[in-house]
């Protein structure tokens, strides 16, 4: 659903809506498949080895308990983040990119003005290097 709302919508209405941030899916991720390999050596397997248990819930019955599962859900956490997380650098670009189209137009429409800028910005940055 977000890869669809970032591809239909604005980036910036996505952002603000957003709850968990990818970065943070990528890191629970990693925790949950780190974790279930890990998860064998309490039991003195080998890292990643499976197990698998079914499970009584009640009204349903037996149901199968697999550590796979778990890995898996651990997995799809880190692609989903890293997915999101591409998205999100690839809309930025295509913004910063329409600021510098729209910055090269005001220059070549005034460009007496848009000189005299530049040449504000090179003295700020000189103060700002000298106080540093």
């Amino acid at each position: 659903g977000l890869l669809l709302q970032y591809l239909a919508t604005d980036v910036r209405w996505i952002e603000s809506r957003i709850t968990i941030l990818p970065v943070r899916w990528i890191g629970l991720g990693l925790m949950i498949a780190a974790g279930t390999g890990m998860g064998a050596f309490l039991f003195g397997y080998p890292f990643l080895t499976a197990h698998a248990q079914y499970v009584e819930l009640p009204l349903i019955g037996p149901v199968p308990a697999a550590t796979a599962m778990v890995f898996d859900l651990g997995v799809f956490a880190v692609v989903v983040g890293s997915t999101v997380l591409m998205q999100i650098a690839i809309a930025h670009q295509s913004l910063r990119s329409a600021r510098l189209r729209a910055r090269e137009a005001a220059d070549a429409a005034d460009p007496v003005a848009a000189a005299e800028e530049r040449e504000n910005r090179i003295e700020e940055q000189a103060h700002q290097q000298e106080g540093a």
